[in-house]
């Protein structure tokens, strides 16, 4: 019989905290965090225009991603301007900095990324994110 410290759920969630304080502890090295990059990275996609429409994006809540918007915006990253038609809603966008830190920060999680795979091949690789992905999909409510 499986103990519970053996789900796999336990598991996933320890790998997810586990891993989710490693990159982001690679990341404020390079001058980031991982809430930054998470921003950096949905601005960079260009999908978001609107703090709402972001801060799905991240999956954080408004306040929280006005808390990390604030930031972003103090050291020159982003922009944000009222949105036409619409007073209540901000259009965020990459500066010159932002875009900088942009790719420092994809440098850095690209790295990560191959020191997190290293010794798997790309069948193990592809096969992991199908699975992360399933994983994803069954957690999700009915």
């Amino acid at each position: 019989m499986q103990s519970a410290d053996d789900s796999v759920a336990v598991r996933v969630s320890r790998a997810a905290r586990a891993l989710d304080r490693a990159l982001d502890q690679a990341l404020v090295a390079a001058g980031g965090s991982l809430p930054t990059w998470l921003v950096l990275q949905a601005l960079d996609a260009g999908e978001h225009g609107t703090q709402a429409e972001l801060a799905r994006a991240v999956g954080v809540r408004e306040p929280t991603l006005t808390h990390h918007l604030d930031a972003l915006e103090r050291t020159g990253s982003v922009t944000r301007q009222r949105a036409a038609g619409d007073r209540r809603a901000s259009r965020v966008a990459l500066t010159d900095d932002g875009r900088r830190l942009f790719v420092r920060l994809r440098r850095v999680a690209a790295g990560f990324d191959g020191q997190l795979t290293a010794g798997l091949g790309p069948d193990d690789v592809d096969r992991l994110r199908r699975l992360l992905i399933a994983l994803v999909e069954n957690a999700r409510p009915d």
